[in-house]
């Protein structure tokens, strides 16, 4: 039985996939241990005003987005890997879209970012070491254009503005 979404407790941020919009894929390619970057800035420019010395208007000016960085265990075939090296070794840049999904204990997606227009900016794998028994680690640094965040609260809003707004009603 599916229960009702808990909007009582903030989600864990454990249990995540990530699918990028490549083929081919292999199964390990939706597995990451970290994703960091999901991060949106506005860019403001200082606009003084006229006749008036004691303050200048900061006027909002366009949007930024960092790297996004994927971490990962390093598996024997990936097509991401695949991708990136095409990238960063013949410089055959092919822009891809990605979801990156928090999934709850059923493993359904409840919070989705989706990324447009990555390419591969930075590709690294993790210093090996014969003193240590620790997993070989491989990073992946990705540039993209923006990224758009859907949730089922957010999309119920966003219904609900268009449905009032078509009849003249402010949220």
């Amino acid at each position: 039985m599916v229960e009702a979404m808990d909007f009582d407790y903030p989600h864990p941020g454990f249990h995540f996939m990530v699918i990028f919009e490549l083929f081919p894929q292999f199964p390990n390619d939706i597995r990451f241990q970290e994703v960091t970057g999901l991060t949106v800035s506005t860019e403001f420019e200082a606009w003084p005003e006229g006749g008036e010395n004691r303050f200048v208007h900061q006027l909002p000016k366009g949007l930024q987005f960092s790297e996004l960085v994927l971490k990962r265990g390093k598996f024997l075939g990936s097509g991401i890997l695949h991708w990136a090296r095409k990238a960063v070794e013949s410089f055959e840049f092919k822009p891809t879209n990605l979801m990156i999904s928090l999934l709850n204990e059923e493993h359904l997606p409840i919070y989705n970012w989706y990324v447009v227009n990555a390419v591969p900016k930075r590709l690294e794998i993790s210093g090996i070491n014969a003193m240590n028994n620790e997993i070989l680690v491989e990073t992946l640094a990705l540039n993209y254009q923006y990224f758009k965040y859907y949730d089922p609260a957010s999309l119920a809003l966003d219904a609900a503005a268009g449905l009032s707004a078509s009849v003249g009603i402010s949220l």
